[in-house]
């Protein structure tokens, strides 16, 4: 039997939404026993928790059975691969040191089965957004993760956990297709295609699983959309790449 690889990501766990985050994470959970016997390799691509940070001696509250249901994963020798997103930037060493799972910051390249992939979060890429760009600049710099870090914990995450909110609030206003001209993620995959004539551009960030055959007929840009709202993901079985649905008869791809 083919190995395959999955794609998921924007589980924001922490914070409670059509589902509690509690039974989000159950879902998770149960997704993760139904494919570990045909999964090769598993990326989170980005807001895995509504906010993150790995402090020196401590980790933030919860998310036990994730976290134990990944230890399992790798235990039984899936390759698993962790993208950092716009909500969980702060993370740092904590999954590669704890669960042997490499951290990525930025969109990398990956060749599976003679296919390859650009995969990243997606915040911050393409052309607009400028104010979230400055702010992600000042968030990733050294001074402010060290300043933050001198903070309590349970001042810090309350804190940050009020602006993730609003940040989020103000990305899921927008859960219908844009058009190409307002889609700044399709935008950036028909620049990179430019360099690089990828087969699948694969990202979250947008909350919409989106499957969006570029102008070269040739490369897709597949977005991952969330489990908010379509508890959706991506399959490669080592040949093509689908977006399905867990657990979710309404589910819909766009556009």
């Amino acid at each position: 039997m083919t190995k395959k690889t999955f794609f998921l990501s924007d589980f924001h766990l922490g914070v409670d939404a059509r589902i509690s985050s509690h039974e989000r994470e159950k879902i998770l959970c149960k997704f993760f026993d139904s494919i570990a016997h045909e999964a090769e390799r598993i990326f989170l691509v980005g807001d895995v928790f509504d906010f993150w940070f790995d402090y020196k001696h401590a980790i933030p509250k919860g998310y036990i059975r994730l976290l134990g249901k990944l230890a399992e994963l790798r235990d039984f020798g899936i390759e698993i691969h962790f993208f950092r997103g716009n909500h969980d930037l702060w993370m740092f060493h904590y999954f590669q040191d704890e669960l042997g799972i490499p951290i990525y910051n930025k969109p990398k390249e990956f060749n599976l089965n003679g296919k390859s992939f650009l995969i990243g979060h997606g915040d911050g890429l393409g052309p607009g957004d400028h104010g979230y760009k400055f702010i992600k600049k000042i968030f990733t710099s050294p001074i402010s993760q060290f300043l933050f870090r001198w903070i309590h914990p349970d001042i810090g995450i309350g804190l940050a956990n009020y602006f993730s909110g609003k940040s989020r609030n103000a990305q899921d206003l927008i859960q219908t297709f844009q058009g190409v001209d307002q889609e700044w993620l399709i935008q950036y995959c028909e620049q990179k295609i430019q360099e690089n004539p990828y087969d699948y551009l694969v990202f979250g960030h947008r909350h919409l699983p989106i499957d969006y055959v570029l102008k070269n007929q040739h490369s897709r840009y597949v977005n991952l959309g969330d489990w908010l709202s379509f508890q959706s993901y991506a399959v490669f079985n080592g040949e093509s790449l689908s977006l399905q649905f867990f657990e979710n008869e309404f589910g819909k791809v766009y556009p």
